[in-house]
């Protein structure tokens, strides 16, 4: 990858892989908010538009995989990328075109989001790209972060229903090739929402009450960007991961001062930059 070619103070840069939200809440549009309040400079490969608001998904439209190899190739050799956020990927072929461009261009850290089904329910991997995705690009990744339900799917077992359990299929993706596992517990019926980081190192638990808010989309999307956005600058994944969260829980605390929308409206990436009230 290029080297900087100023001596100012670097601003890291963050790319996000995922596909786009007409309405702006999800997706690449959540991931350069998220980046930009993080104080991150924001870089994008599309790999699927979507036609979607608060409401649900009502079309997608992918491009060729050769076109997502084009997009990367553009970023990498001319931008000195410090992190990869990997969101919604679309098909097995564009999973694959992904995966030969990290090992051709090696980013130091990736994040992978697991994206599978949005939250009102539509499909946003075919089924004959699960398997890409756990073959290629898990053993890629520094870092997945599946909720319960894309856990299982990767596994092939029943999603986890308490915490041991979720400690126990966390262990299982460091088996397929994963360097560290940070599993969400959102989908557990409790006060909590406990998620649970496992490397080789060990095991943390990072648990904070559920905060009652209405407007929740994109929150997966937007934990995955702070992730890469905060890890060139911290020393280490468990530093990353809890405030990455901090912000994110920031974001849905606000959420519902935005009206956007008639549906779930999107978290409020920029709670701390705008103006109150």
């Amino acid at each position: 990858m290029p080297s900087r070619q100023s001596s100012a103070p670097a601003v890291p840069i963050a790319l996000t892989i995922a596909g786009s939200d007409s309405s702006g809440g999800a997706g690449i549009q959540a991931d350069l908010k998220t980046f930009s309040a993080l104080g991150a400079y924001g870089a994008s490969v599309i790999t699927a538009l979507t036609a979607q608001n608060t409401q649900g998904v009502t079309g997608i439209h992918t491009p060729p995989a050769s076109f997502v190899t084009a997009q990367m190739d553009a970023v990498f050799q001319d931008l000195a990328v410090d992190a990869v956020k990997l969101g919604m990927l679309a098909n097995a072929e564009i999973v694959r075109a992904i995966a030969a461009g990290l090992r051709q261009y090696k980013p130091r850290f990736v994040v992978l989001d697991t994206v599978m089904i949005s939250k009102s329910g539509h499909a946003l991997l075919q089924p004959d790209a699960v398997a890409a995705l756990r073959d290629e690009l898990l053993p890629l990744a520094d870092l997945i972060t599946p909720n319960l339900p894309e856990a299982a799917a990767l596994l092939g077992v029943d999603p986890a229903t308490d915490e041991r359990e979720m400690e126990r299929q966390a262990q299982a993706l460091l088996a397929l090739g994963a360097r560290h596992v940070l599993v969400k517990g959102g989908h557990l019926a409790s006060d909590l929402s406990p998620d649970w980081l496992v490397s080789a190192a060990g095991v943390e638990r990072f648990s904070a009450p559920r905060i009652a808010v209405h407007n929740t989309h994109g929150t997966g999307c937007t934990l995955s960007a702070a992730l890469a956005a905060l890890r060139p600058r911290r020393h280490d994944w468990s530093d990353t991961v809890r405030d990455a969260k901090a912000y994110l829980n920031g974001a849905l605390a606000a959420s519902d001062t935005l009206d956007i929308g008639h549906g779930v409206g999107p978290v409020h990436h920029f709670h701390a930059v705008w103006p109150k009230g």
